[in-house]
């Protein structure tokens, strides 16, 4: 899952179990979730089998450590044991459509579906109340892979071979028992503990899927830089865990992406071009064999792409302890720590963008729901749509509305559920404006100034990097600096932002490119820019 935050309702005082020890309230106790994923009557269910409902009698919640597009993870000490681990905390409010409900639902599902493997965090425990979900998990406290590489005084190409061999064994290990994973990145890998031995583990599989041979899929999701071409042709299988795979061979040898560019449609536009350049530094020196592997793992043809087996059996892999021990250089190390920090200067971006959705907006598309459901049926048949839409103003013709319905009916059934409708909703009213995006700026700019000075940014992110780390500062700053006065604009700052946007949100279960082709012909002609569903809570027009 992705990198939205949701914050927990204002403490309660904590209860007292039976053995006299305080225990920690329910984080989301206090949320009295209405929200149902179909417009029905009774209280969300997500989990088809959890553990239990009270997750406090287990276990004791602890200090956070960390956000997720839907929840927050916390410390958890198991009570019976002392274990250490950790817990996500998924409140339903955040699960605002039957997408995002499979997704959690899914993920849970293929956790417990995969064998114990040293390198995939382990699912211990799962609870359910009526306000969240709880996943407890094995606790990894050892850090992000960029992040521990450059803390290394020596990072070489024998050590990129050590982490690319456990990658691609974790791969391995999904496809045997037809999984494939969509999203690996390098932040979705974390060192189990601090010592230097710690083992390497996958610890998100959000976006993955179970599949079956020859199985085909269309979706486009994932994370641009590590997306294979044939996801972006919409006809894809387990192959493009192997290009992802690649990419971050490619990232751990020379610190930089494969396939770059200043847009999303750059980046995809070079995907599929799929050319790599070999010349720049450190290349020349890396061997022939490195080289050889990268090129068969990008391959943009994935019927001749390596399979996870033949990577492993790849001479450069199987004679990893004998692979170059030299210094990859500092070049390396310092792209390695910027690439990083750039993605975490993102990801506190998106989670400001995320926030700015508030349960009232929602709660307005929910009016503009009930009042197209003239039959109250709980779902919206495609005539229902187009009268609605007309009722509310939009001169949209029958084509376009044919294109809506196919957009948003992701099971196919005919009709729009309230979950369909609001994943619409939502999609669109984030294309319409650019609130979000200078909401997040505004985040940054503490002082007003109408830029993000290195001051700000090194405040922002200190809990992320070493502050005195100016050559990581700096470099951000010459990134995405580019009419060089030493400060970040607003068009500078969402250039960045929309350079390496998360695709997953804006693409799943339906077709993008008819549909964004949609949203930005109906914002060209002003129709959705001024679009309103019914009254927010507080008598306002909630604008998509």
């Amino acid at each position: 899952m992705g990198n939205c935050c949701v914050t927990p309702s204002p403490s309660s005082p904590r209860e007292t179990t039976k053995k006299g020890k305080k225990k920690k309230e329910n984080p989301y106790a206090g949320d009295d979730v209405n929200y149902h994923a179909n417009g029905g009557g009774s209280k969300l269910c997500v989990l088809k089998d959890p553990t239990g409902r009270e997750i406090e009698l287990r276990y004791e919640l602890g200090r956070e450590l960390g956000r997720g597009e839907f929840g927050i993870t916390y410390l958890c000490t198991d009570r019976e044991t002392g274990e250490v681990l950790a817990c996500k905390s998924i409140s339903k409010k955040k699960l605002r459509t039957a997408i995002d409900i499979e997704d959690v639902r899914r993920e849970v599902e293929i956790m417990k579906h995969l064998p114990k493997h040293p390198n995939i965090v382990t699912l211990k425990d799962t609870y359910e109340d009526d306000n969240a979900v709880h996943l407890v998990m094995e606790l990894c406290e050892g850090g992000e892979l960029f992040d521990r590489i450059v803390a290394r005084g020596h990072y070489t190409e024998r050590a990129a071979a050590a982490v690319t061999r456990t990658i691609v064994e974790v791969v391995q290990m999904c496809h045997k028992h037809g999984v494939m994973h969509r999203d690996l990145k390098p932040e979705n890998f974390l060192f189990g503990n601090k010592k230097e031995t710690a083992p390497l583990k996958a610890i998100d599989f959000g976006l993955s899927v179970f599949f079956k041979p020859g199985e085909k899929f269309n979706e486009i999701v994932g994370s641009p830089y590590y997306m294979a071409p044939e996801v972006l042709k919409r006809n894809y299988g387990p192959e493009v865990d192997i290009w992802s795979a690649g990419v971050i061979l490619y990232i751990l040898l020379c610190g930089v992406p494969p396939f770059w560019a200043e847009t999303e449609q750059g980046v995809a536009q070079a995907i599929i071009r799929s050319v790599i350049d070999f010349k720049r530094d450190p290349w020349p020196k890396v061997s022939d064999n490195a080289k050889d592997l990268v090129r068969k793992m990008l391959d943009p043809d994935p019927k001749r792409r390596l399979s996870a087996q033949e990577v492993l059996d790849h001479p450069w892999l199987q004679n990893a302890k004998k692979a170059p021990n030299v210094s990859l250089g500092e070049t390396v190390k310092a792209r390695l720590k910027q690439f990083s920090v750039m993605n975490k200067l993102k990801k506190r971006a998106l989670r400001v963008i995320a926030e700015h959705l508030s349960v009232e907006e929602v709660a307005g598309i929910k009016e503009g729901f009930q009042l197209m459901d003239t039959g109250n049926k709980g779902k919206i048949n495609i005539d229902e749509l187009r009268v609605g839409l007309h009722k509310l103003g939009h001169q949209i013709s029958d084509a376009d509305v044919q294109i809506l319905m196919e957009a948003g009916d992701t099971d196919k059934d005919g009709y729009l559920n309230y979950g369909e409708f609001v994943a619409i909703s939502v999609h669109l009213r984030k294309m319409g404006n650019d609130d979000h995006l200078r909401k997040a700026f505004q985040f940054f700019d503490q002082n007003k100034s109408g830029y993000i000075e290195i001051e700000e940014l090194r405040d922002a992110l200190s809990d992320e990097i070493d502050t005195n780390n100016e050559e990581v500062i700096n470099a951000i700053i010459h990134d995405v600096d580019t009419d060089k006065d030493g400060r970040i604009s607003y068009e500078e700052f969402a250039a960045m932002m929309k350079a390496g946007t998360d695709w997953r949100k804006a693409s799943r279960q339906y077709s993008r490119e008819r549909f964004t082709s949609l949203s930005l012909k109906l914002m060209k002609d002003g129709s959705l820019q001024e679009a309103s569903l019914g009254k927010g809570v507080n008598g306002g027009m909630v604008k998509l």
